[in-house]
């Protein structure tokens, strides 16, 4: 299981002391979750502040777009330092178009749906992705109790997955915990999105190698 802690939880008063505790405690990647304000009611922050942090760690930083028409934002990201971009099924009206451009930019791609969007929105695209970030949560605020309802759509991702014999990474983002990891990677989640239960606790550590399994 990979763990990508998401800096939405941290102390913004000191982003780059955070990302470099939880590098040293155990964190795979690094989640970014980029909210504007419009898609959902939430504005954190954007390319410029992902471009100073980049300096702190070598690890992946995995970009969560919860932004209008991320199109226009793409090339920032990428020159940010981005490694994964993953973007919203519901903000996009040309998704492959955009899928496409962020592979010419040389990222990895990926795509998310909130938890009322079927799986059947993007089985098409399936073979152009290399991750679908499925929320457990709908999206804006950390902290949100999970969605039992994810745990049959994860299933039913990962059996799409065996049957058209892709590689695609699965990842699940919200209320994400040590009591329902279990039945998580169970159902087929290969990453993890964690902030409250990575930042909430004193021992980041302990709660990363809780979600190792």
């Amino acid at each position: 299981m990979l763990v990508a802690p998401s800096i939405l939880s941290a102390d913004f008063s000191r982003l780059a002391e955070e990302i470099t505790a939880i590098d040293k405690a155990g964190a795979d990647w690094i989640h970014l979750d980029v909210m504007d304000g419009m898609f959902v009611p939430n504005i954190t922050f954007g390319a410029p502040v992902i471009k100073a942090l980049r300096k702190t760690t070598e690890k992946v930083f995995d970009a969560h777009l919860m932004i209008e028409k991320p199109d226009r934002y793409l090339e920032d990201f990428a020159a940010a330092g981005c490694d994964y971009i993953t973007v919203h099924q519901e903000a996009c009206v040309h998704l492959h178009r955009t899928i496409s451009r962020i592979k010419e930019l040389g990222k990895k791609a990926g795509v998310s749906l909130n938890p009322a969007t079927s799986l059947a929105t993007i089985e098409e695209i399936l073979p152009d992705l290399d991750m679908v970030l499925l929320m457990s949560v709908n999206p804006g605020f950390g902290g949100q109790k999970f969605i039992e309802n994810t745990y049959g759509k994860i299933l039913m991702l990962k059996r799409m997955k065996k049957e058209a014999k892709l590689d695609f990474v699965i990842q699940v983002d919200g209320g994400v915990n040590g009591q329902n990891i279990e039945k998580l990677a169970k159902m087929g989640c290969e990453c993890v999105v964690a902030g409250s239960y990575v930042f909430g606790n004193p021992d980041y550590k302990a709660a990363i190698e809780s979600l190792k399994i």
